[in-house]
């Protein structure tokens, strides 16, 4: 069974065609856009959840209230609700992208299709690494220090993301994500 003697169109060839780091960049581009899909999904349908950690991170309310950093708290409800809708807004955004890579990289045949389909994986996954990076770990931990807090901590979790869309941005990114010659 010589990897170059054996036709994609046999039972086997098919099998071992889903081994192939095109069908591994999909997998994990769609894995991150579901979990793109339920978070945005989570915070529109259960809008208040959330809200309160975002309202706390802003007002820096249960931070060990350093007055060298309390007046980076914002306590206005509606910059408060304006900054949530703002995260919610661009987590739909991130989600409709990785749904869209996530589709090209299923339907794509040939070269260009790989390229838009890595292009597009790209953006989303990069959208991801700005709001859980930048959003949560920069300006929600260090500019809010939200990692004072032991009740309205994201960084775990933010780490989770940033760790699955890195790694996916890896693997998006290796030479042999895009096939040659299909």
């Amino acid at each position: 069974m010589a990897g170059s003697t054996e036709r994609t169109g046999t039972p086997l060839g098919r099998l071992l065609r889903l081994g192939t780091l095109p069908v591994a960049a999909a997998a994990l581009t769609g894995t991150v856009a579901l979990s793109m899909v339920l978070v945005a999904f989570g915070n529109i349908t259960d809008f208040g959840t959330n809200q309160q950690f975002v309202q706390h991170v802003l007002a820096m309310d249960t931070t060990f209230k350093d007055p060298q950093l309390m007046w980076r708290a914002i306590t206005s409800p509606a910059l408060q609700n304006a900054a949530y809708i703002a995260i919610i807004v661009w987590e739909v955004l991130t989600a409709a992208v990785l749904v869209l890579a996530t589709w090209l990289w299923s339907v794509g045949f040939g070269q260009n299709a790989f390229d838009r389909a890595r292009r597009a994986s790209s953006v989303g996954l990069v959208m991801v690494l700005l709001l859980f990076g930048a959003g949560f770990f920069g300006i929600g931990g260090e500019w809010f220090a939200m990692w004072q807090s032991s009740d309205w901590n994201g960084l775990d979790s933010a780490l989770r993301y940033v760790v699955l869309a890195a790694f996916t941005l890896i693997v998006v990114h290796l030479p042999g994500a895009v096939r040659r010659g299909d």
